[in-house]
């Protein structure tokens, strides 16, 4: 089995070497974030000649470096003990949520012109969103996620259709690769959600309805795709008879489970009226894996799970997306259309549909409708499950495989 070399994070991590702001490693727990700060980023260092001895990397979960958890002092002493001279340093501080007043030693070491600094923590404590806030102006965040398809295809290889089936089965967590069967991956996949991601959420906010929870994260598992929103998830909950629970309660356990890297959130943008529509959204799994193993790997309808795997791979590359919204007169009618995609970065904007195929007239017609509505002239794109050279319709749109897109990293400027 190939090591997976995470080059699109290593990448952006050397582009933010010595820039003066502190690396924030954030994503899923269990993605690969220490990873890659050693051994990948640590490899590229001594690559670039610098010596070992100024590369410091503290593991702060290790029961040697526990005296530091209550001692913030003592610590910020150790580190600095650990500087030899004027030359740059490259301090990586691994689960640093773990040392009380952590933020007070991360601000002081801003002001040290020899040392670049990266941090990773786990999401119990230590969520994105606290970091960058305490640092803002100075904090730079590098999100992580689980393996890409292409990730996932470079470790184990051979034929490309079983791959998929296995990736839309149970995702991408880099730990998968050493588990042999099926039973294996489906437990290690369940004990993830429960002892870790779970615990994490219960942990950081003190939550008394475990059940409310594990509810909500059902629903949402259920509907990826689908429009939702919390007045909605708190409806479902009435109409089961739920009469303690508040909007506000429903509310909140949506945002804890948004805030760790569980799932996200992608809002909706009108096309025509240019704003953004408040409600509803949609919520895409971080982790196809995760998904499945929440409904106990039933309910894995293909066309929904490429849909999400679509969504996520477009976050790796970097995109602000949204879902497109047109709004049309039809029979003195106002009727939504719905774009699955609507891509950003920089002053590049695409269009994308997904679907399993379009092997009649209709369905062709089906898919394209809502782009042809688009007045603009950036690309539009629709991705097909079936492996076909990429084509283009007699309107302009360019319709290629699911293969091709998640393979090639330039897919979308075919």
């Amino acid at each position: 089995m190939k090591e997976v070399s995470r080059e699109i994070y290593l990448n952006r991590l050397i582009s933010k070497r010595e820039n003066g702001m502190i690396k924030v490693i954030t994503g899923i727990r269990r993605c690969g974030k220490s990873y890659l700060l050693d051994p990948l980023y640590k490899n590229y260092l001594l690559s670039e000649g610098v010596s070992e001895d100024h590369i410091i990397k503290i593991e702060l979960d290790r029961a040697t470096n526990r005296k530091y958890h209550h001692n913030a002092e003592e610590f910020e002493q150790y580190i600095y003990s650990l500087i030899k001279d004027e030359a740059m340093h490259y301090l990586i501080l691994d689960e640093i949520q773990l040392v009380e007043g952590f933020e007070l030693i991360l601000s002081g070491l801003l002001y040290e012109k020899n040392l670049d600094v990266y941090v990773t923590g786990s999401n119990s404590k230590f969520l994105s969103t606290d970091l960058i806030t305490e640092f803002r102006g100075r904090g730079d965040q590098i999100q992580m996620n689980s393996f890409s398809f292409s990730e996932y295809y470079s470790a184990v290889q051979g034929d490309k259709n079983k791959c998929w089936r296995e990736y839309i089965s149970y995702g991408g967590m880099p730990l998968l690769l050493s588990q042999k069967t099926d039973e294996e991956k489906s437990k290690y996949l369940k004990d993830l959600l429960q002892q870790v991601y779970f615990k994490d959420i219960v942990d950081r906010y003190k939550i008394k309805r475990l059940d409310v929870l594990d509810a909500i994260t059902n629903i949402l598992a259920s509907s990826v795709g689908s429009l939702t929103n919390p007045k909605k998830v708190y409806d479902t909950f009435k109409s089961r008879g739920e009469k303690e629970l508040s909007l506000n309660t429903v509310n909140a356990y949506l945002s804890y489970v948004e805030d760790s890297f569980i799932v996200r959130k992608a809002c909706r943008y009108d096309l025509k009226g240019r704003k953004y529509i408040s409600t509803p959204h949609k919520y895409y799994f971080s982790d196809m894996g995760l998904r499945n193993a929440k409904l106990n790997f039933r309910q894995q309808e293909e066309s929904h799970l490429m849909e999400n795997i679509i969504y996520n791979e477009l976050v790796i590359r970097g995109y602000n997306v949204d879902v497109g919204v047109v709004e049309i007169r039809e029979n003195n009618k106002r009727i939504q259309t719905e774009i699955d995609f609507v891509c950003n970065e920089g002053n590049k904007k695409y269009y994308i549909q997904s679907a399993l195929n379009l092997d009649t007239r209709e369905k062709t017609f089906q898919e394209s409708r809502p782009l042809l509505l688009i007045e603009d002239s950036f690309k539009k794109i629709i991705i097909v499950k079936e492996d076909i050279k990429p084509w283009y319709t007699e309107e302009g749109i360019l319709v290629m495989g699911i293969f091709d897109f998640l393979l090639n990293p330039s897919s979308l400027d075919l």
